[in-house]
């Protein structure tokens, strides 16, 4: 048995000592717990402990667990979709998410835009970044010296998007034994949003949605305001 409410506890206790070291308030951060896999049941009793967000990874998966969910515990979530999307599927991914960590590129944003229109929704949205260059990565690249003049261009495109709002910037650390190592890549995404913020003021870029299981301290140091986390809370997955 998972003992979840003692999970949820150190994870918040980690990240309130991660704030004390940067000098930050934990109010800053929002947990987002990652219910891949994790049967509704799991959810509730997660909820239960005192979590609001949950992030789904598939598409599939989220059209069968949110409205089941959303049944039983009414519009209390926040639902985050933080996995890759694929072009053919932001109709649906525009009906289920409340917020999109996972926009990886313009023609994915205006396509989502259109869908929410239809929907009659506007949707919180963050652009993932590729700041390590893995060729195994979605998202902007972030890695090289033109990083910046790419995200620009893209950014001040989907400003244009009226059912969108860009929130912000989202990564994926390498998988590292040491989170000191991943460090460099967090920083990173921090001074590309500061860059872009200052080049465009009009930007609210108030958002970085990185860290998970294995390194959110790291990020929350550096500036996280969303930490993405399932294996510390919910326990090891299940497919």
């Amino acid at each position: 048995m998972v003992d979840l409410s003692g999970n949820v506890a150190a994870v918040r206790r980690r990240i309130e000592a991660a704030c004390q070291r940067a000098g930050r308030s934990s109010d800053e951060v929002t947990i987002v717990a990652v219910s891949k896999t994790r049967s509704p049941a799991e959810i509730e009793a997660a909820y239960a402990c005192g979590l609001r967000h949950f992030g789904e990874n598939r598409v599939e998966e989220a059209e069968v667990k949110i409205p089941e969910v959303t049944r039983r515990l009414g519009d209390g979530i926040t639902w985050h979709m933080v996995g890759h999307i694929q072009s053919r599927k932001a109709g649906r991914v525009a009906q289920l998410a409340d917020v999109v960590h996972s926009v990886d590129s313009v023609k994915l944003a205006q396509r989502l835009d259109r869908a929410a229109a239809e929907a009659d929704r506007v949707i919180p949205v963050l652009l993932e970044c590729n700041v390590s260059g893995e060729a195994s990565k979605y998202g902007f690249d972030a890695a090289t010296g033109q990083a910046g003049s790419g995200l620009a261009e893209a950014a001040r495109e989907i400003l244009a998007c009226g059912h969108l709002r860009l929130r912000g910037l989202m990564t994926m650390a390498p998988i590292a034994d040491d989170p000191e190592t991943v460090r460099p890549v967090f920083a990173r995404l921090r001074a590309l949003r500061d860059a872009l913020q200052e080049g465009a003021p009009d930007l609210e870029l108030s958002e970085l949605s990185m860290g998970m299981t294995d390194d959110f301290e790291v990020a929350v140091e550096e500036g996280a305001t969303i930490v993405r986390i399932g294996r510390a809370i919910f326990g090891p997955a299940v497919y």
